[in-house]
């Protein structure tokens, strides 16, 4: 059966977050999936607070439902983004790539609920500790950075070791994978991949294309070498060359310089050629655009008729 937990807990309908993409995440596509009962999410990345006050705002102005800020931790701008947080007044606050603890106090004392990505038990087990309102566990078939970990194997592990709610992500795109991410004991999941071809998404088209074209071999890890930061996204012609200077021995500064920019080259402009396309293993699953409305409502009415409500 759907759990309730977690939908309490955020004032929400049904249990799917919408994943933070950066240069993905707006206003227009967190309102979305807030007004079809889910809870959307604003991402921060790499962006300054000006600019996230100002989506929060336009969100504010399209939807009065509950809606999320993912903030990156490793961004410069972390620290001015989680004061945001607490002078907008953000329900949620979902944190990721880094500890949020030396935020927790500030967000908790504003009231606000906090979800923090992990991608192991034993980070779950910190968080939990530190105060976190429920746990966003997030296996490495993901798209974007991702950990080692599988969701088969992570969420139950993640579920026996807190007591707080667990949300799943990484590998979910219709009611199969909801239904399949509580019966391994989470409360609800966190999908990314299904959303980029939302009609409220406003991403290039090519973009779209390439997720609805994308078969289920079709991404591919970069930055597994050295101290680099494993990334999952579409093939093309980008991250082969990435992969060759990889194997080459290529050095992390010159890893880094080579996808400068991608992205958003990606997001904002479609290049097919030198574009960073993030997208999860679900990708192959996605064979269309629909709205926000529609996937969600899809998604739960799968799960339900396969969990047998």
């Amino acid at each position: 059966m759907l759990s309730d937990r977690l939908t309490k807990l955020l004032g929400v309908r049904y249990p799917v977050i919408q994943g933070g993409m950066a240069w993905v995440s707006d206003a227009c596509l967190a309102a979305a999936v807030s007004n079809a009962g889910g809870l959307g999410v604003i991402a921060g990345g790499s962006a300054d607070a000006d600019t996230v006050r100002a989506e929060i705002r336009r969100l504010r102005t399209l939807c009065d439902r509950p809606f999320g800020l993912n903030i990156m931790l490793m961004s410069d701008h972390a620290g001015d983004l989680a004061r945001l947080a607490i002078e907008e007044k953000v329900p949620v606050v979902i944190t990721g790539a880094g500890s949020p603890s030396r935020f927790m106090g500030g967000w908790k004392e504003a009231g606000l609920l906090i979800l923090p990505v992990v991608p192991s038990a034993s980070l779950a087990r910190r968080m939990e500790k530190l105060g976190a309102d429920a746990i966003i566990a997030e296996g490495g078939e993901s798209g974007g950075h991702i950990g080692e970990m599988n969701t088969m194997a992570l969420i139950p592990q993640v579920a026996d070791a807190v007591d707080i709610p667990v949300v799943a992500a990484g590998g979910v795109a219709d009611g199969r994978g909801l239904a399949a991410a509580l019966m391994l004991g989470a409360d609800g999941v966190q999908c990314g991949t299904c959303f980029l071809v939302a009609d409220e998404c406003g991403i290039h088209d090519n973009y779209k294309d390439m997720i609805i074209a994308a078969r289920d071999t079709g991404t591919v890890v970069t930055g597994r070498s050295g101290q680099g930061h494993p990334v999952r996204q579409l093939k093309n012609p980008m991250t082969r060359r990435f992969l060759e200077m990889e194997k080459r021995g290529a050095s992390e500064r010159e890893l880094e310089e080579f996808v400068l920019g991608s992205l958003r080259l990606a997001t904002q402009q479609g290049d097919r050629e030198h574009g960073s396309f993030m997208a999860g293993q679900i990708a192959g699953l996605v064979k269309g655009r629909a709205g926000a409305k529609e996937i969600i409502e899809g998604m739960v009415q799968q799960a339900r008729l396969l969990l047998g409500e």
